[in-house]
């Protein structure tokens, strides 16, 4: 009896889909954090920006205020890394779902052949499985980094980078010229480096990852 409960088709498929409908819930759970996360920084990013305009102009941007703004500008800049750090390993969990659906996938199409034809998404658990995955009509274009959340607060955290470095400057008393362009160098090195990081992780990944059904 256990013989025949462990390769009855239906059983299977049973057993499979709720794993499937387990991933889709633990997939949208992940992305709705982080667009609250996102949403959390973009708000506390524009409350510090009021609050250092408000203050300036009470205090005449003398005074006690350089140090306010540069502890303000302190505190949401680690949020916007911490956020960053978030959204980034929000995006590897998003291919762990992906590629455990594909593999499920592949089992659906062994219990039941018939039906691959109808499936949009893929069956292979490997790159290029993912890739047609994350999108069905072809080969995804720079069109998706462009506006992938990563690339987004990786240049929100750029900009607030250059920002605190230049204010930090100007408050130790360097021009306002080499202000911003040592600001505008540090944003720029650390958006390069946060793409770097990222890309050197997703290929570490990879080559530690065995897929079971690969593309032929």
């Amino acid at each position: 009896m256990g013989d025949d409960a462990r390769t009855d088709p239906a059983l299977q498929a049973q057993l499979l889909a709720t794993e499937h409908w387990s991933l889709l819930a633990s997939r949208t759970t992940t992305q709705s954090e982080v667009l609250v996360r996102i949403g959390m920084l973009l708000t506390l990013m524009s409350a510090v920006l009021v609050s250092i305009a408000l203050v300036g102009q009470a205090t005449g941007f003398s005074g006690f205020f350089p140090v306010f703004a540069d502890v303000l500008l302190a505190i949401v800049t680690a949020v916007g890394v911490m956020t960053q750090i978030r959204v980034f390993n929000a995006g590897m969990d998003d291919l762990m779902y992906v590629l455990a659906m594909n593999r499920l996938r592949s089992a659906y199409v062994r219990i039941a052949p018939e039906i691959e034809p109808y499936l949009m998404a893929s069956r292979h658990d490997d790159k290029e499985g993912m890739r047609h995955t994350y999108y069905f009509l072809g080969r995804r274009t720079v069109s998706q980094f462009l506006g992938s959340s990563m690339l987004f607060t990786s240049v929100v955290n750029a900009a607030l980078v250059g920002v605190l470095v230049g204010a930090v400057l100007h408050t130790a008393g360097v021009p306002v010229d080499a202000c911003v362009l040592i600001g505008g160098a540090a944003a720029l090195v650390y958006a390069v480096v946060s793409v770097l990081l990222a890309n050197r992780t997703f290929n570490a990944m990879w080559r530690h990852y065995r897929a079971l059904d690969a593309s032929e």
